[in-house]
Order: structure tokens, then C-alpha cells, then sequence
């Protein structure tokens, strides 16, 4: 024991860890575990393993080998020993954190740091299913470790790359410290397993050892001290945005789009979009409900050149549908022109490489004749940007943009999300252009029917993650929605249809749809179309409340949007609301691709009849 004490003592804590070898010569029969799915995790698990207060007493007595391992594990002596080889303070006896985890295909849990209560070290109990076969690493599943470096705000955030990834092997128990601003970690998504398969299963018996509770040797009550290290969950909720000024922030868009402007937003969008009707049935929509979503926003020449060679990219870069659902490597898709964006407890995605200063730019007209790269570049620089897209969402909303964040982003399957972060004091209006790849139609049938079934899978049927994602505010003493779980159906919008609410904000309630359907060339209203043709859980125990947040979280989802190709959501977000992309699975047969411009907005003061002046901006 003091060899591993001194190794584990001797390397970081948190990236060593220690592995140990329990005797099981078998699966220990467990209670069923159920579904748990929220923004952050997707897992089978039982409830709470310390009390069992869920089963019956038959049940319990049918579970002698479970016990005893419980007993076992929280035992002094065990207990002892981890206090000796850690160096983490007396570990509590009577307050007991475990259950069974069951990961199949689908199943993962996203970065954190296991940091809530008193929990004092996490621990994992493998048995991967069945126990004779050895579990391969093409089948995911791995611990990934994550190392840390100090931010700009001197706080500590785990890199987008882990350094470390333990497969999960049959008897092997790992235990790590929990420790603020170090322990981050992560599950990678398992890709086997499920209805049919062979009975391949990441199974295991997770948990963690809190702190000694009061009335135990060696409890020393927390004193109330200023934290210098926040937690991952306590850097996501003061998360903010870093927004850019106008060049002339005090020129206020005209009513009407100018000539100048017309011309220029012609080069990108569809040209029914500039149409003086259309603009203004979309700004009474957009203030009834508060959210749209455009149809082939971009003209079809730009649209065309971008859907097949955006696809092209994904299947060059390793991303493609011939990965036939692996998993890819963390670097995948990172080139001179793509970069990865973390830390990965608030999200992680590739984003564009700022433009090198002194570079030329790449000036070729038409715009659909540019390269890929520089395509998605001038739709992040140049539209989303400027002066001229600034009168159109003014139009259109009847907000005022004052100042922007742009970003074209691309979200890897089996790698990239966002977990949910929200603007505690101000409204925001969200505008996200969608130029994620339609799922490839089928080619083996002749019947067009049987054709429209089969293409009803992927995105839109909601099996590939990726859907942006509103939720209600959090009460003040719960845990924030990435520390829930609950049933799959909370986060899970319904195929081919995005809710939408009356106002995007913690009192609304959904109140009507907007077509969601796969094609791309339909609009969601009237308009004139001449011009334009066609340790590793980081939820808390579970108890006998669980099934009410599971309705609560269910509930507070105000809008979920499915990933589309040439679709412009736009969204007034309320001060408090909860913003997330959700996890695209390693089954997704390419990247979920958009533009994505978050602005600060004031109100657009509408002048009076016998006034001549034409509204004015005052920022919130």
C-alpha cells in the first residue's frame, strides 16, 4: 500500500488516479436501471444503491453479493485505506453514494468536475458486459482525464484534449480525488450495445466517499471562507459573451432598407427575404412569438455550393457517413483554417481561425465561387456583421442590434456540444443560421413514399443530438439543468416540429408551432416567391423526488430546434434563460454546421403619427 500512497501522491492526483483489482467472478445480480437523459449525460442507472428505500424487501433480499460490496466498500477498513493512499481528510461512513451505471450505444457523460456537497473522492467499479469478452476500444466508453491550465480570469479550466483515456476493463475499480478547478473528466460515448445487439454493456458501479458527516471521528464543519478555485459548475453559470461594436454604433438603421444595403445582402440571401411584405410579416410574427424560423434563407446558388461541399469536407476530415458511427479522434476536423474551441465543461466545437492580421483577403465574386472556408468566413465576417444585416434584424424584429458575437461553428459527431449558459441581467436575440447537411436520400428505391419514410431518421428524427435547445430559468436553490436527470423525452423535441413560445423567457409557456418539416424550399408564411425558385456521474443520489424534476425539467423546455441546412432561427432570449446545443452523437453521419451571432439589442421606439422621425435605439 505505500508504494501506490507514494506513486499516487509522487503524480497529479486527479490525471493518475488508482487502479485496483477487486474479486468478481461474475455480473452480481442488480436492480433494473432506468433511462437518464438530460443536456449533459445520457446513461442507464438505479437508483440510489446506500438505502434502496426504492425497492421492496424482497428485492433486497434477492441482492446478497450488491450488499455486501456496499458494505464493503464503505467499511473503516476500506476507507481507511483510501485515506492513507489519497491524503483526503476522514471519509464519512453513514452517508453512503452509489448506483449502477449502465452505458449502451448512445450513452455518455460530458466534461466536469464531480464537485457538489462533500463528496471527497469518486470512485468506478468496472464490469463491462459480458464479462469474458475484453471490451475493445473501437466500442467508446473510456474514462477520458483532462488536464488544466489558468484562464484569463486566473481560474483553472480543463484543455479541449484529454490527456489521458482508460477503457473500461472487467474488475478494475478506479478512485480519484474531487477537487475544485482539477478533477475534470468525462465518458466517451459507447457505440454498441442496445435492442439487438449481443448484450455488450459499459456497466458499472459508481459513486463517491463524502466527507465525514457530523457525529463521525474526524468531522470538521465547513467554515464559511472565500473560494479562490470555482468548481466547473460554478465557472459555468458566469460564463459571458464578448461582444464587438459597430464601426459607427451611433448610426441608427433607416426604417427601410437603403439600395446600398439591398444590393449587398442580395449576395447572400434569398431575395425574398428583402421583399418589403415579407419583412413585415415576419416582424408581426417575430412580436407575437418571439422566435422564427426561415426556410431557405440564402439564395440558391450560395446554398447549393455549400450543402455538397460542406458534406465533402466532413467525409475528407474523417467525419463523413463512410466512419460508420465510430468514434473519431479528438483533432479531427482541425486544419489551417479550424480550430477547437473549449474549455470543455462549458462546450467544445471547432471554430474559424482569426484571419491572420496583414493577410490579403480572399476577394472572388460570385460569392458561391469562394472556397468553402472562405464561404463560411465572409458568412461569420461580412453578413452576420454588418451594417447592412444589422437594419434587416432591426426590420425584422423590431430590436435594435447594438453590438455582436459572431461565430461559424462545427460540432463533431461523437466530440462537440454546449452545455447550457445563460445572460443573468439583459434580453438577447439570438440569430443561428443552420447549414447542416441534409441526411442523403435513399437511392434503392423507386417509390417516393417508401424513399420519405426512410429519410425520416437522423436529425430529424431526433437520433443525432445537435438541436439548439431554451430553457425556463432554474430555481435559486436547485442544481443547474446540467446536474439533472430524468426521462429522455424532456430534451428531446419532437421530430419535424420546433415549439415555440409566446415570449423566450422563465413564465412562458409553449403555445404554438412553427413548420419544421425537411424541406428546405418551403417558407413558414405568405410571401411572394417570383424572384426565387424552390466519479463518472455527476448527477446527485437519486431519491424518491427524482420523478418530480424529471416533470420540472420537462416543463421548463421552452424551444428546441432541430439541425437544418439553410434555416435562420431567430430568437428573443430573456434575461435567465438557459441556451445549450445539445451533444451530436458519434451515429450522426457528418458535422452539425451553423453561423451562429448572439446581439446585444435595444428597443426600437416606434414615432409618433404627427412625428417625422423614424424610431431611435436605447440599449436595455
Amino acid at each position: 500500500m505505500s508504494g501506490r500512497t507514494q506513486l499516487y501522491r509522487k503524480r497529479d492526483r486527479h490525471l493518475q488516479g488508482i487502479v485496483l483489482q477487486f474479486r468478481l467472478d461474475g455480473k452480481p445480480v442488480i436492480p433494473t436501471p432506468k433511462t437518464r437523459t438530460c443536456q449533459c449525460l445520457q446513461v442507464n442507472q438505479t437508483g440510489d444503491l446506500a438505502s434502496l428505500n426504492f425497492l421492496s424487501p424482497q428485492q433486497i433480499s434477492k441482492l446478497p453479493s450488491l450488499l455486501a460490496l456496499r458494505d464493503a466498500l464503505y467499511s473503516s477498513q476500506f476507507r481507511n485505506f483510501l485515506r492513507s493512499v489519497t491524503g483526503c481528510g476522514p471519509l464519512s461512513g453513514k452517508k453512503q453514494d452509489m448506483s449502477v451505471n449502465s452505458y449502451t450505444s448512445g450513452s455518455h457523460l460530458l466534461n466536469h468536475d464531480d464537485v457538489i456537497g462533500t463528496r471527497k473522492v469518486s470512485y468506478i467499479l468496472y464490469m463491462p458486459l459480458p464479462h469474458y469478452q475484453l471490451w475493445k476500444k473501437d466500442w467508446g466508453g473510456a474514462l477520458e482525464l483532462y488536464p488544466t491550465r489558468i484562464n484569463e480570469e486566473g481560474q483553472p479550466e480543463p484543455e479541449s484534449i484529454p490527456s489521458k483515456s482508460i477503457p473500461p476493463s472487467w474488475n478494475q475499480f478506479i478512485l480519484f480525488e474531487v477537487q475544485p478547478g482539477k478533477s475534470f473528466h468525462s465518458v466517451e460515448e459507447v457505440v454498441v450495445g442496445g435492442k439487438g445487439e449481443d448484450g455488450r454493456e459499459r456497466l458499472s458501479i459508481s459513486g463517491w466517499f463524502h466527507a465525514a458527516q457530523e457525529g463521525e471521528e474526524g468531522y470538521a464543519p465547513e467554515t464559511p471562507v472565500e473560494v479562490e478555485v470555482k468548481s466547473s459548475r460554478e465557472q459555468l453559470t458566469s460564463t459571458s459573451t464578448v461582444f464587438k461594436s459597430y464601426p459607427d454604433p451611433e448610426v441608427l438603421p433607416e426604417p427601410t432598407l437603403s439600395e446600398e444595403s439591398i444590393s449587398f445582402l442580395s449576395e447572400f440571401l434569398n431575395p425574398v427575404y428583402l421583399q418589403p411584405r415579407t419583412m413585415q410579416a415576419l416582424a408581426d410574427r417575430f412580436v407575437e412569438e418571439s422566435s422564427l424560423e426561415l426556410h431557405s434563407f440564402l439564395n440558391n446558388p450560395l446554398a447549393e455550393a455549400l450543402q455538397s461541399r460542406l458534406r465533402d469536407l466532413d467525409t475528407h476530415d474523417g467525419l463523413g457517413e463512410n466512419r460508420a458511427g465510430c468514434i473519431p479522434p479528438h483533432n479531427a476536423g482541425t486544419n489551417d483554417a479550424w480550430k477547437i474551441k473549449g474549455p470543455p465543461h462549458k462546450w467544445r466545437y471547432c471554430v474559424l481561425r482569426p484571419h491572420s492580421e496583414g493577410a490579403p483577403n480572399e476577394a472572388v465574386t460570385p460569392r458561391y465561387a469562394s472556397s468553402t472556408d472562405q464561404i463560411m468566413r465572409s458568412l461569420q465576417d461580412e453578413l452576420f456583421s454588418s451594417a447592412a444585416f444589422r437594419a434587416w434584424l432591426a426590420i425584422v424584429s423590431r430590436l435594435m442590434p447594438m453590438r455582436y458575437a459572431v461565430e461559424a461553428r462545427r460540432f463533431r459527431p461523437g466530440l462537440d456540444y454546449t452545455l447550457a449558459t445563460s445572460e443573468e441581467k439583459e434580453a438577447r436575440l439570438d440569430v443561428v443560421l443552420g447549414l447542416t447537411p441534409s441526411v442523403r436520400e435513399p437511392m434503392d428505391s423507386d417509390d417516393e413514399g417508401e424513399r420519405f419514410l426512410k429519410n425520416q431518421r437522423g436529425w430529424q428524427a431526433s437520433e443525432w443530438g445537435g438541436w439548439e435547445c431554451y430553457m425556463a430559468p432554474h430555481n435559486e436553490e436547485d442544481d443547474p439543468a446540467i446536474y439533472r436527470s430524468g426521462t429522455q423525452k424532456k430534451t428531446k423535441p419532437p421530430a419535424n416540429s420546433v415549439a415555440s413560445s409566446s415570449k423566450i423567457n422563465g413564465g412562458a409557456s409553449t403555445n404554438g408551432t412553427a413548420n419544421n418539416n425537411n424541406n428546405d424550399d418551403s417558407t413558414d408564411i405568405d410571401v411572394d416567391e417570383e424572384e426565387e425558385g424552390g466519479g463518472e456521474d455527476i448527477e446527485p443520489a437519486p431519491d424518491s423526488d427524482l420523478m418530480d424534476e424529471d416533470e420540472a425539467e420537462e416543463d421548463s423546455t421552452l424551444l428546441a430546434a432541430q439541425p437544418g441546412f439553410n434555416r435562420l432561427l431567430l430568437v428573443l432570449r430573456d434575461e435567465r434563460v438557459m441556451r445549450f446545443v445539445k451533444y451530436v452523437s458519434a451515429a450522426a453521419e457528418g458535422s452539425r454546421w451553423d453561423v451562429c451571432g448572439e446581439y446585444e439589442v435595444g428597443v426600437v421606439q416606434e414615432a409618433e403619427e404627427e412625428d417625422s422621425g423614424s424610431g431611435s435605439g436605447d440599449g436595455r
